[in-house]
């Protein structure tokens, strides 16, 4: 069968991807070591409340640890296994990231093209003009680096506001309602609504859903078949956990279908850590992305030089992303020594933030496995 360039290119990728990464039984560390990274994560399930846990780390196409801890389901006492899906929040938006930089090197896509108004990438397919000060101006690099100049998360994050509303009434909605408060460009806050355009965006320039985009062109290059988005209520996927809030939040009462682009995937952390090692920048990885359309992806903002487009950044070479929803937080992680790790929990509490003590525990993971390499 003849395949087009392109697409001879996407199957070259996927299969380096799914032959490249050793996914053997043993891991590459000690019994003794594998049994003091069990001991850690156990003490952070304890010192947390944690029912369930699930770890990946790896290094070069090499998984070091993978763990299942815990129960994935506490009334039926089903246990975590390491195929188990967890909701992932906003490590969704670094897939979300790829598939942009994506239509970028495809040609179909420029990180200054404007997203709202006559011409510019939207157009005036959720509502016309005039918008409120600023939206025209908005460009894609502004959504990917959170500094639209409105929209953030919080209190009365758009995202969440209207559940009953589909993607097209509820963008309408709230460019009708929400004027900007920033000049797009000057000023960073965090922004769910943000890459929920991002995903209309993908939808738009590809002529396809915003899943199927992902699946095709990201998570097949990378030997992934087992992500996929959340549903809505309270049926889990195959293999999906359940889900346990500490605080006042209900795992169960959002639109979490609308979240897609911006924090809807469920996914074990094997494959997180697969997506990752694909657009780590490490040479010997296999990358879907080329060297320097991740350089541009990992570069700050002027306004936030922390926060790149969909990963946090520091100077170190250290990227990640932590996400958390109403009973669920996770981490991915890529340290500038080459590792990718991922972790997954069904619970979350914010008061003290227990998702940023879960990215503390994998990247001391990855130190411990790295001193003793």
């Amino acid at each position: 069968m003849l395949r087009s360039p392109l697409t001879r290119r996407k199957y070259c990728l996927a299969a380096l991807a799914t032959s490249a990464f050793v996914q053997a039984d043993g891991d590459e560390i000690s019994g003794a070591q594998r049994d003091a990274l069990d001991a850690d994560a156990r003490a952070f399930m304890a010192d947390c409340a944690v029912p369930g846990l699930s770890v990946a780390i790896a290094s070069h196409g090499k998984f070091r640890y993978r763990a299942a801890l815990g129960l994935a389901d506490i009334k039926k006492k089903e246990p975590v296994e390491t195929f188990s899906l967890f909701r992932i929040a906003s490590v969704s938006k670094p897939v979300t990231s790829a598939a942009i930089f994506t239509l970028i090197e495809q040609g179909q896509l420029a990180l200054d093209a404007k997203v709202f108004g006559p011409g510019a990438v939207l157009g005036t397919a959720f509502g016309r003009p005039p918008y409120s000060p600023g939206v025209d101006r908005i460009t894609i690099e502004h959504l990917l680096t959170h500094t639209s100049g409105g929209w953030p998360k919080g209190s009365d994050d758009p995202m969440f506001q209207h559940p009953e509303a589909d993607h097209k009434t509820l963008i309408a909605t709230v460019l009708k309602d929400r004027p900007l408060e920033f000049v797009p460009g000057t000023h960073y806050a965090y922004s769910n609504f943000g890459f929920c355009l991002l995903g209309r965006v993908i939808e738009r320039v590809s002529g396809t859903g915003y899943g199927d985009f992902v699946r095709q062109h990201i998570l097949e290059a990378c030997g992934i078949d087992g992500m996929r988005l959340a549903g809505n209520g309270g049926k889990r996927a195959k293999d999906e956990v359940r889900y346990y809030d500490q605080e006042r939040g209900d795992p169960y009462n959002m639109n979490l279908s609308r979240l897609d682009a911006a924090g809807g995937w469920l996914a074990m952390p094997a494959d997180i850590v697969r997506f990752a090692t694909r657009v780590d920048g490490f040479a010997t990885d296999g990358n879907i992305l080329k060297e320097e359309t991740i350089q541009v992806m990992t570069a700050g903002s002027r306004a936030n030089p922390h926060y790149a487009k969909g990963w946090e950044v520091n100077g170190r070479g250290t990227w990640w992303h932590i996400g958390d929803l109403p009973g669920s937080s996770a981490v991915v992680v890529r340290s500038s020594t080459g590792y990718c790790g991922a972790a997954c929990m069904n619970t979350r509490r914010m008061q003290p933030d227990i998702p940023v003590k879960l990215d503390h525990l994998v990247r001391e993971m990855i130190r411990d496995i790295n001193r003793a390499s």
